[in-house]
């Protein structure tokens, strides 16, 4: 029988998932104290004692890197030795208030601006400015320089075999697990949807349909009857529709938990590796996958029967899947069976194609009307959403095979930087990624200007002012300041509130101990312990007090206990206070939610023009457009929604916006974007003369309904921007589908009548546009309901 856990550890488990502070805050109260007690009762130097109390708290309590063990102890290295640099800096720059303020504006921003390259750089920001403020603000000689470094480098040391060997945080990537579940699903899905015949189709010889994650009985490995058998010895039961409605919701459930799972951070869970960057792009494959797996033609209930070919590439697809959702699982599986599967994916597809274009038009009749160019047109419809999805899947296969190689490198390797299948070198991924947010809308720019604006003020009113202990000020500067005034404000009151509370526990405690200093040695692991645990398991102004409280013990050891420390640090945490206040009035007082509008504008807007730009590189002019700075534009304006939306989501008090309706909004761009993508690998390697030879009024009446949908998207991206009413939907176009079915049936057929592989891409290609076009309701409708809610709240606000 299992004992039951006790209650405090059940409340610390529900407040601090995986219990990640508590172990954060555990290794510090071992290391931090520790190295206190050598630097002052054995080698005698009070700044070394600081610094390396400081060290060991920024490397072991504000930074807790993930990955595997090889790749954290990397991070700690760079980190020590940005300590190391900072250090210098800050030294010579705090000897005059000028050179203290200019360097604190420069530092400060490059520092919060890098962590747009990459979560370890984001994750590590505010240790970085703790190894600037701690010596910018505490002018002294050169000569105690050493002194500092050396404080700093024993602390390094120490947390390198702290991080390794105490409590070592499990090696947990937070998309692996989710994505899995989401290509097993899928996988699930597909086989359930192949088994169902169509109309004028008879029913294929495959077992009962199942549910995502089980395996029919009878079944070989890839879920098919082998020829001949039927381990009933009856006919295989017809699949029901029902059980493929069950399949597609539970792949929509675990697609959705898979995008909250990813929104969860106030940045992308991701570095400058391979893993990283692949795991980071699977999330947008696998969303835009679960979008076509449940999207339906809206002129057509159900498509008739078509190619078996199709059903071929929706059985390769699952194949591909559960391989994709099995390395997933465990990065250091063999990738062979997922390449593998993936080529007989490839092969379904160039089958698909092939005998798509013998079969179609010969087995239509000519007429002119609505429903027969419908009925045609619903006729490669299985064939399309096969080809669209075998497209999806294979990215994501690309993808999990990229990131599992880059995985299982060498440590040789990990350390030179040598990446398999990377889409770009590291470096040129930085570049491009800061490149993208050099905008005057970036959010993650404007964040980084307010900080380090306000540390540069915080800084100069400490010089000016003179105040004991003025590091203080600017970390108050620093904790408090949020994306806007109102929730810096809040957090403005929360940090006086819990300071002061701190100050009056810590002044009784010192009251307490009176003259028996040597107690305060005791005491010292306890309340690092507490200011480790209390943000994450309490509340900020918890934390604030815990923290408090330890600065008292730490400033009062090897001294005559005195409460007058306390004051001294409600007095400076209330002016880095009211520094931050005044900046956020200042740069931002709306926070992130006019920068979400902005960003879904620009987003929709340059997606829609890579959409144009893709259809154009396909039928467009001779000298088509080369859509691929167009793709990097529009690849960059969703890295800026991405960071717009999730600093909006990370900001504290109500959302006025409808989280539902922005989070539509925002995965309808990775839909419109991908869409565009599979355009540029649909005709990728097709022979340009072949193509124009063909062009006749096929490519028109592509060009023509691209031209429509990307205008509407265009009308609605500045709806988004200035609040202006949302565009109707474009409608279906009979005349358009007319001109291109007659085309096929003429221009695009060989000598006996058949299509051309070039017809089946030129009306894959419309699909496509169609499918763009089939995004627009559902976006239209989020965007007017998105609207009504925030005029409701800006009504609200006004009759408050």
């Amino acid at each position: 029988m299992s004992r039951r856990a006790p209650r405090w550890l059940t409340w610390l488990r529900r407040r601090d998932p995986d219990l990640a502070a508590t172990r954060r805050a555990g290794r510090t109260a071992v290391v931090m104290p520790a190295l206190f007690a050598l630097c002052t009762e054995v080698l005698h130097s009070p700044t070394m004692a600081s610094f390396a109390a400081f060290g060991s708290f920024s490397m072991l309590l504000l930074v807790d890197y993930s990955g595997p063990m090889v790749e954290r102890l990397r991070a700690q290295v760079a980190l020590a030795l940005a300590w190391l640099v900072l250090i210098c800096v800050g030294t010579l720059a705090g000897r005059e208030i000028w050179s203290a303020v200019a360097a604190t504006v420069v530092v400060g921003f490059l520092v919060l601006f890098a962590g747009v390259v990459s979560s370890v750089l984001a994750g590590s920001s505010t240790a970085l400015l703790l190894a600037f403020v701690l010596p910018v603000s505490a002018p002294v000689p050169l000569s105690q320089l050493p002194d500092r470094l050396a404080g700093a480098g024993l602390a390094a040391a120490v947390a390198l075999p702290a991080v390794a060997l105490l409590w070592p945080r499990p090696v947990a990537d937070p998309l692996s697990a989710p994505a899995a579940a989401v290509c097993r699903a899928a996988a699930g899905y597909l086989r359930t949807r192949a088994s169902l015949p169509g109309p004028s189709q008879p029913g294929p010889h495959l077992p009962g349909p199942h549910l995502p994650g089980t395996t029919p009985p009878g079944t070989d490995p890839t879920g098919t009857t082998p020829p001949g058998t039927d381990p009933t010895g009856t006919a295989p039961p017809v699949p029901d529709a029902d059980l493929c409605r069950v399949a597609a919701e539970h792949t929509a459930r675990t697609g959705a938990e898979l995008r909250a799972a990813f929104d969860a951070t106030p940045y992308r869970p991701t570095g400058l590796s391979a893993t990283s960057r692949a795991l980071v792009r699977l999330v947008d494959e696998l969303t835009w996958l679960c979008a076509v797996l449940v999207d339906r033609s809206d002129y057509t209930d159900e498509p008739p029967g078509c190619d078996p070919a199709a059903h071929t590439v929706r059985r390769a697809g699952a194949l591909v899947l559960e391989a994709a959702g099995d390395l997933l699982t465990d990065l250091d599986g063999d990738t062979g069976p997922l390449r593998a599967r993936a080529a007989e994916l490839r092969a379904a597809l160039t089958g698909m194609e092939h005998s798509s274009a013998v079969r179609v038009p010969a087995e239509q009749p000519g007429g002119d009307s609505t429903a027969e160019v419908y009925g045609f047109i619903a006729t490669l419809d299985v064939s399309f959403r096969a080809q669209e999805l075998g497209f999806a899947v294979l990215q994501i296969a690309d993808n999990v095979g990229t990131a599992a190689s880059a995985w299982q490198r060498s440590w040789p390797e990990r350390l030179l930087g040598r990446e398999p299948g990377a889409l770009t070198a590291p470096l040129a991924a930085a570049r491009e990624r800061a490149l993208t947010h050099l905008t005057v809308d970036s959010v993650w720019l404007h964040n980084s200007l307010r900080g380090a604006v306000g540390l540069g003020i915080a800084v100069f009113l400490a010089g000016v002012t003179g105040v004991e202990h003025s590091f203080w000020v600017l970390l108050g500067t620093l904790s408090v300041l949020r994306s806007n005034a109102l929730s810096t404000g809040q957090n403005a009151v929360r940090a006086v509130l819990g300071t002061v509370a701190g100050s009056v526990i810590g002044a009784g405690l010192l009251q307490l101990i009176g003259h028996h200093g040597t107690a305060l040695w005791f005491v010292l692991p306890v309340a690092v312990l507490l200011a480790g645990v209390a943000p994450a398991a309490v509340s900020f102004a918890a934390g604030q007090a815990a923290f408090t409280v330890t600065l008292v013990v730490l400033f009062n050891i090897g001294h005559d206990p005195s409460w007058h420390v306390a004051l001294l640090r409600v007095q400076d945490i209330a002016l880095g206070c009211a520094v931050s206040v005044v900046v956020a009035v200042f740069f931002w007082p709306r926070g992130a939610r006019a920068a979400v509008h902005r960003a879904l504008a620009e987003a929709y807007d340059d997606s829609a023009r890579y959409l144009g730009d893709a259809v154009d590189y396909a039928l467009g002019h001779s000298t088509p457009t080369d859509p691929g700075p167009q793709s990097r534009a529009a690849a960059a304006s969703a890295r800026r929604l991405d960071d717009a939306f999730r600093s909006y989501l990370a900001e504290r008090g109500a959302k006025p916006l409808s989280l539902a309706c922005t989070t539509t909004l925002v995965t309808g761009v990775v839909g419109l974007r991908l869409a565009a993508d599979a355009v540029v690998s649909l005709w990728q390697g097709e022979d340009r003369a072949r193509v124009q030879a063909v062009r006749a009024d096929a490519h028109g009446a592509v060009l023509g309904s691209a031209a429509l949908v990307t205008g509407w998207y265009h009308e609605f991206a500045a709806s988004l921007g200035d609040h202006s009413p949302v565009p109707d939907v474009v409608p279906l176009r009979p005349e358009g589908a007319a001109r291109l079915v007659a085309s096929v049936r003429t221009e695009l057929s060989d000598e006996e009548g058949r299509a051309t592989p070039v017809a089946i891409r030129i009306i894959w290609t419309d699909d496509h546009v169609d499918a763009a076009r089939r995004l627009q309701p559902g976006l239209a409708d989020a965007a007017k309901a998105r609207a009504g809610a925030r005029h409701q709240g800006t009504r609200t606000a006004a009759a408050s």
